[in-house]
């Protein structure tokens, strides 16, 4: 997949209304400190247009980045950060649930999940929430260049146990410092450009 052009195109909040695409979109879920950003960022060839910051927890709203103008790459605001308070992650789960319910286009969610620590609560929560309305996770586990090749499948086994990835369930690592897993997201997402074209 070669990506020529990137373009922010919206950005809701809370109040927004969800924009009716006509291209199909992918979105990345995931914790305030998961990689989301640095993941954006590598597959769109881009060093810094998804923000990452040292502030977890910074992304607010919902942000929808024209690809190529074939489809939308749609990242959801990071959640399980511990210093937002009750009403903040109580607006943040109904901004992510209305696009979810009315995104005509939502073609696949990505979950990211670091690969090296055990999928906490609030991981486990999206992964049944992410099914509940509807879609299949596609798991991505971040930052595979953190731990040795050898202790990889061992990894791999934790992360299905935790979530309860069936075996036919997609599970990828991922390292935006190597690139390893890319291809394999971008194969995905040539998938949902195709199926799309095919309608």
């Amino acid at each position: 997949m070669v990506i020529k052009n990137v373009n922010l195109e919206t950005v809701i909040g809370v109040t927004s209304k969800i924009p009716q695409n006509k291209l199909p979109e992918v979105a990345f879920a995931g914790k305030s400190n998961v990689g989301k950003s640095s993941l954006i960022n590598a597959l769109m060839n881009r060093k810094s247009l998804a923000r990452t910051s040292a502030q977890p927890g910074k992304t607010q709203t919902i942000n929808f980045y024209n690809i190529n103008n074939e489809l939308y790459f749609v990242d959801l605001p990071g959640y399980g950060y511990a210093k937002a308070g009750k009403e903040e992650k109580l607006k943040w789960g109904k901004m992510v649930e209305k696009y979810l319910h009315q995104s005509k286009v939502l073609s696949a969610v990505f979950l990211l999940v670091d690969i090296r620590h055990e999928p906490a609560e609030n991981d486990r929560m999206m992964y049944e929430w992410i099914k509940a309305n509807g879609y299949t996770p596609i798991v991505i586990a971040t930052k595979a260049d953190k731990i040795k090749k050898s202790q990889m499948s061992k990894h791999i086994s934790m992360l299905r146990l935790g979530l309860g990835i069936p075996a036919d369930g997609v599970l990828i690592p991922f390292s935006s410092m190597t690139k390893q897993g890319r291809e394999e997201i971008y194969g995905l997402i040539e998938g949902v450009i195709k199926q799309h074209e095919e309608r």
